[in-house]
This record gives structure tokens, C-alpha cells and sequence, in this order.
């Protein structure tokens, strides 16, 4: 066992902080970027906002994969770390880095020629799907950026340092928001583009990060060599990192999943109500994205901890990460049930969308307490290469239950209907979650 290394023995709270403040701060501006994209956008009215709620499942599809092989590269890395195994480590991470790449490729894919079949779906108004489809086509086709990026941040986290990863997700958040308005309104003789400014926003600040990502991995990541001469393909370690890969992506990509079929629902009621259901899918980053900053810390201590063998440092690593989730959590379902109305206000809310969110935001918020258990469990099963409970968790929390119920109660609820829907299965996933730790638990062999 590497004994420099201090996941292996520094006190593991305030281990846990050290990890997961850099990426809670991170993914805080980057949930602020999307809000912020938002905001501009609202102000180019309710067709414009709607169809960038229409695109945002697909944006966070792309997420899902790019996240999901980084995930993976995460924790093989830092399990061969706490093996002590350095040339295992980079075999991976290149392979890795490798697989990311060549998904990107799917999304240029869906950017040529799938972006208008899916619009259609949800809408007949001309003027919402050629705001969607001039957004969707330059967000889908430019992915790679986001893809390299993502790679290299995990490889960075899985050896400890959190720190580089944050500049660069700082950086490229602050790009978009500052590009935003300049963009999107027309400052300094720039033509305004409208979303498509927007888009091109997003894109510029995915490739500048990206730059900045290998820039950083070559003069500061030291432990991981990753080396394309004489690459070839394995895909058994394709096949290894797939096992994680694809339950974390599938987690991720549930929302797209949920996201499009609630869209569907909400589109034979109300234009106001896919807005509203729009706005507050980004309004949940800034509470979720903190606690899974939370669980990108865990992970690498638990994978490393796991590695070198080290149980008591695990359990403790689990208790330090519940109440630090669950404080975020439960603050977020505070601030959505005292102000949802100020909330609202940042959006342009109308009187229609007042009396849709105001509810909305209320019931909807109680899903943050409620989905406790489930997150962090769902983060401790892949750390410990348990993808498929993980995955599991996930299709309770975000599909298997939402989608039926939401069609049972709509007839008799209405809108209130669909937004219980959410805190019941995050209640249902975290009682689950709970019995499938139980198990794994026992069945953990812990060499002596």
C-alpha cells in the first residue's frame, strides 16, 4: 500500500471535505451556468425558454455518457492506486480516455440527424422547434470537448486532487456565463444570435476546459501515465470499465429519459407547465449537484480504502458522507418550500407559471430529503464496482415508478399528481437502497 497517499490515512472527515469541496464548488458554477443560460434565455420569451427546456434531456445525455466512463476510469484508477499496481492505473486511464473520445462521436451522430425527429415529438409550434432545433444541433455536435474534459477530471480525482479539476470547471463555467449575454444579446459590434448564441456559449467554454484539462494533466497529474504509442484496443478492459460505465450513465441518463416522457405528458396540458418543468430541472443542480460533489469525494476513498483493504476507514468514510448529503439536502428542501414565488421571479414568471410553480417547487423539494439514502448508496455501490444495485437505485429513483404514477394520479390531482410522484419513489429507492447495502455488506470478503 502506498502509505504517501492519504486516503489511506489522513482523518477521513476532514479527508472527505479536502475531496469534495473542489467539486461541490465546481459543479455549484456549473449548475449556476445552466440556471444563468436560463435566465438570458427567458428573456427572450416563453418559446425560447421552452425550447431549451425541450434540448436540456439531450444535454444531460451527453453528460450521462461522458460522466459514466469517467466514473468508471475513477474507480479502477483509484483501486489499482490503493493496490499499489501505478502501471495498471494508467492502462486504464488510457483506455479509458480512449473509450470517451470515441463516444463523443455518437453525438455528432444525433446532432445531424436526430435533433429534428426528437423536437417534433414534444411540439407543433414552428416558432419553438427553430429555437430548439438552432440549440440542439450545436450542443449535440460539438460534445467532444465536454467528453476529453470529463475524462481527465476523474483521472485527477481518482489520485486525490480535486483541486485542478475545480479550476477547470471554473473556468469553463465562467466562459459560458460571461459569452451568454454577449451572444445571445449582441455586445461589442457581435451580431445577437439568440439560443443559437446560447448554444455556441456552451460549446466555447466545453472546448476552452477542455484545452485547460490537458494542459493541466501534463505538467501536474504525475501518477497516471497515459500513452497512445503502440495503443490497441482491449476489450476486456473495455468490458471491465463498461460494468461501471454503463450503470452510471444509464443513472444519469434517466433523467433525459424521465425528462422527455414528463415533457410528453406536460405538452397535452400546458406550454407553461414544460417550462415550469424545465425551469426546475436546473433549479435541482444547485441542490443535487452539491451532494454528488459530496459522492465524488467518497469515491475515490472508498475505492482506494477498498483496494488497500482498510474496512474501518470505509465505514467511516460512509458516515461522514450521509450527514454531509444529508445537510445539503434538507437545506435544499427548506429554501424551495419558503421561497418559491423569489425563485420563480428570475424566470419572468407570469401568473400562469406562479400558480403551477409555487405548488410545484413545494411538493418537488421534497424529494431532496427523502432521496438521502439513495444517492449516497448509489455512489458507495459503484465505488465498490457494485454497478448493477447502483443501477438498480437509479430506475426506482427516476423511472420505474415516476412515469406510471404520475398517469394514475394525473386524472384525479392534476399537476400535483405528477410532482408527489417524485418524493414517493425517492422514498421507495432509499428503503431499497438500504436492504441492498445490508446484503452487499455481508458479503464484502476483507482479506486479514
Amino acid at each position: 500500500m502506498d502509505i504517501k497517499n492519504p486516503m489511506g490515512y489522513k482523518p477521513v472527515f476532514p479527508l472527505l471535505l479536502t475531496m469534495a469541496l473542489p467539486p461541490m464548488l465546481s459543479m455549484l458554477i456549473q449548475a449556476m451556468y445552466n440556471v444563468v443560460d436560463s435566465i438570458f434565455v427567458a428573456q427572450l420569451g416563453e418559446n425560447a425558454l421552452t425550447a431549451v427546456s425541450l434540448i436540456y434531456p439531450l444535454q444531460n445525455l451527453s453528460l450521462a455518457f461522458s460522466c459514466g466512463i469517467g466514473i468508471a476510469i475513477n474507480a479502477f484508477i483509484a483501486r489499482y492506486l490503493g493496490a499499489d499496481d501505478k502501471k495498471q492505473a494508467s492502462y486504464y486511464a488510457t483506455q479509458g480516455l480512449m473509450m470517451s473520445f470515441l463516444h463523443s462521436l455518437i453525438f455528432v451522430i444525433i446532432g445531424l440527424f436526430f435533433i429534428k425527429p426528437f423536437i417534433s415529438l414534444f411540439t407543433s409550434n414552428t416558432t419553438v422547434f427553430n429555437y430548439a432545433w438552432q440549440y440542439g444541433f450545436i450542443v449535440m455536435t460539438f460534445t467532444f470537448g465536454s467528453f476529453i474534459h470529463i475524462a481527465i477530471e476523474k483521472i485527477f480525482q481518482a489520485t486525490g486532487n480535486m483541486f485542478i479539476p475545480m479550476i477547470m470547471q471554473i473556468v469553463g463555467a465562467v466562459i459560458n456565463i460571461i459569452l451568454d449575454p454577449i451572444l445571445i444579446f449582441g455586445y461589442f459590434k457581435i451580431p445577437a444570435l439568440g439560443v443559437s448564441g446560447a448554444a455556441i456559449a456552451t460549446i466555447i467554454g466545453q472546448i476552452v476546459a477542455c484545452l485547460l484539462s490537458i494542459i493541466m494533466y501534463k505538467y501536474y497529474c504525475h501518477d497516471i501515465h497515459i500513452s497512445f504509442k503502440n495503443y490497441h484496443f482491449d476489450f476486456q478492459a473495455f468490458k471491465n470499465l463498461y460494468t461501471i460505465a454503463v450503470p452510471s450513465a444509464t443513472m444519469m441518463c434517466l433523467p433525459s429519459v424521465l425528462v422527455s416522457l414528463l415533457n410528453g405528458i406536460l405538452a397535452s396540458i400546458s406550454q407553461t407547465a414544460v417550462a415550469f418543468f424545465g425551469i426546475y430541472f436546473k433549479l435541482q443542480s444547485f441542490v443535487y449537484m452539491p451532494a454528488n460533489g459530496i459522492v465524488q469525494g467518497m469515491r475515490p476513498i472508498m475505492s482506494y480504502n477498498y483496494g488497500a483493504k482498510q474496512k474501518e476507514r470505509m465505514d467511516k468514510t460512509l458516515w461522514a458522507s450521509l450527514i454531509s448529503i444529508g445537510t445539503i439536502l434538507c437545506l435544499g428542501t427548506v429554501l424551495f418550500m419558503i421561497f418559491p414565488s423569489l425563485i420563480l421571479s428570475f424566470f419572468k414568471a407570469n401568473s400562469q407559471m406562479l400558480a403551477i410553480g409555487n405548488s410545484g417547487l413545494q411538493i418537488l423539494s421534497l424529494g431532496f430529503v427523502c432521496s438521502i439514502p439513495g444517492i449516497l448508496m448509489s455512489g458507495i455501490f459503484e465505488s465498490l464496482g457494485y454497478g448493477k444495485q447502483s443501477l438498480i437505485i437509479s430506475l426506482l429513483r427516476q423511472f420505474i415508478i415516476i412515469i406510471p404514477l404520475s398517469l394514475i394520479l394525473l386524472p384525479s390531482f392534476h399537476l400535483n399528481g405528477v410532482w408527489i410522484t417524485f418524493p414517493i419513489s425517492e422514498l421507495i429507492a432509499s428503503f431499497i437502497s438500504y436492504i441492498l447495502y445490508k446484503k452487499i455488506y455481508k458479503n464484502i470478503k476483507m482479506a486479514d
